[in-house]
C-alpha cells in the first residue's frame, strides 16, 4: 500500500482533465457532480474546453471550491493561425481560465523554422501576462531527445511558467524517457520552471514514477507550483486509496 502521505501530495499535483470531444452541457454537469463534488482533496486545477469554462466556474462558485481553471489553446494540432491562437486566449482568460495550456506548434519547429516557434511563444506568453501558462510540446510527435530538449529550451527561453508534455490526442503521450530529457533541461535552467506530465498518466504507479523523477533531477519535493500530472482517470483511483 502506498504511503497515505505520497498519495495525497500526488492529488495536489493534478489537473483533472475532461476533454472529450462528444461532451455536452450535462455530460460536463454529470462528471463535476461525481468526479469533483465528492472528493475530500482537491486537485491542482480542472482543465476543460473553453466553451465549458463558464460552466465550470459557476459550479466551483456554488460549491465553493476553491481550484484554478485551466484551458486548452491551439489545441491539439498546433497548428492554427497565431491570431487565432491569441484570440482562444483572450476569449478564455474574459471567460474565467486562471491557467492556459497552449500546444507549441511542434510541426514548424520539425520543419526548422525556429524563430517562428520563438515569436509565437513570445507574444503567446504576452497574451498571458499575469496567467499561469503551460506549453504543451508534443514530445510524442518530436521523435528524438534532441527535439525534446530543443522545445523545452525554447519553452523556459520564453517565459513560460510550465513545459508539458502531450496533449493526449496523438498515439505516444509522455514517457519516462521524454520527461527525463525535459526534468534535465529543467533543472539545468537558471530560471525556475515547472514540469506537467500527461498524455497517459492513468496509474498510480506511473504518477508515483514520475514525481520521483521530478524530484531525483530537480533535488526539490514535488509541489503544485512546479509539478502537474494532467490526468482524467488517475484521481478517481487516487481518491479510493486514500479510503482504504
Amino acid at each position: 500500500m502506498t504511503n497515505p502521505l505520497r498519495i495525497q501530495q500526488l492529488i495536489k499535483l493534478v489537473d483533472l482533465t475532461r476533454l472529450n470531444d462528444q461532451d455536452d452541457a450535462a455530460a460536463m454537469q454529470q462528471w463535476l457532480e461525481q468526479d469533483l463534488a465528492c472528493t475530500t482533496l482537491l486537485p491542482a486545477a480542472i482543465c476543460v474546453y473553453p466553451d465549458y469554462l463558464t460552466q465550470v466556474k459557476n459550479f466551483l462558485q456554488q460549491k465553493k471550491l476553491v481550484v484554478k481553471l485551466a484551458t486548452v489553446v491551439n489545441f491539439p494540432s498546433g497548428a492554427l493561425p497565431l491570431v487565432q491562437v491569441l484570440a482562444q486566449i483572450k476569449t478564455a482568460l474574459a471567460a474565467g481560465a486562471d491557467e492556459i495550456d497552449c500546444v507549441l506548434p511542434y510541426q514548424i519547429l520539425l520543419s526548422g523554422q525556429t524563430e517562428l516557434v520563438r515569436d509565437f511563444l513570445a507574444q503567446v506568453r504576452n497574451a498571458t501576462t499575469g496567467h499561469c501558462l503551460k506549453i504543451i510540446i508534443e514530445s510524442g510527435e518530436l521523435g528524438t531527445c534532441q527535439q525534446i530538449g530543443k522545445a523545452t529550451e525554447l519553452v523556459i527561453e520564453s517565459g513560460a511558467d510550465f513545459v508539458k508534455t502531450s496533449t493526449g490526442k496523438v498515439k505516444v503521450g509522455v514517457t519516462e524517457e521524454a520527461a527525463r530529457v525535459m526534468l534535465a533541461v529543467i533543472a539545468a535552467s537558471e530560471r525556475r520552471v515547472g514540469f506537467k506530465a500527461s498524455g497517459g498518466v492513468r496509474s498510480v504507479d506511473f504518477a508515483l514514477k514520475l514525481v520521483s523523477l521530478f524530484e531525483e533531477l530537480t533535488g526539490e519535493v514535488a509541489t503544485a507550483q512546479y509539478m502537474r500530472l494532467g490526468a482524467s482517470a488517475l484521481m478517481k483511483d487516487l481518491s479510493q486509496q486514500l479510503d482504504y
